[in-house]
């Protein structure tokens, strides 16, 4: 069996009665993609613009949002008290380069990490589907 985030073995097969949340790993799993995700953008050339003038208190409140809304939207029991993606990107005029350069890094980072290939789709999938809410055009 593949090992899961924190080195567990994992079942990998298609279990209904699973929730992406569960079959992820659960919040520590999702808080160890989130811890390692946002340093990978917060350094890109392209992306770091996004952070640039943030405290750092701003972006540990943003990564514990992250962190909340990944695991409520995988089917988790968290509640996510932030914004809708549409108002929380309005504005930051993040384009279609700039959201391929996130998708790399994404992907990254689920391949560190060793996700499942089926587990890795429905990410992409769900994180596809915030597309339009996120990039301006």
């Amino acid at each position: 069996m593949p090992m899961g985030i924190h080195g567990r073995e994992e079942d990998t097969m298609s279990d209904g009665t699973k929730t992406l949340y569960e079959r992820l790993g659960g919040y520590e799993a999702i808080a160890a993609v989130a811890n390692d995700l946002l340093p990978r953008l917060r350094c890109d050339p392209q992306l770091g613009r996004f952070w640039a003038h943030r405290g750092e208190d701003g972006i540990m409140r943003e990564k514990q949002l992250l962190i909340d809304f990944l695991c409520a939207s995988a089917g988790g029991a968290m509640y996510y008290r932030g914004r809708d993606m549409g108002l929380a990107h309005r504005g930051m005029r993040i384009s279609d380069s700039d959201w391929n350069v996130f998708l790399g890094h994404a992907a990254a980072t689920l391949a560190k990490f060793q996700v499942p290939e089926a587990e890795q789709r429905d990410v992409v999938a769900f994180v596809q589907s915030l597309r339009t809410e996120c990039v301006e055009c």
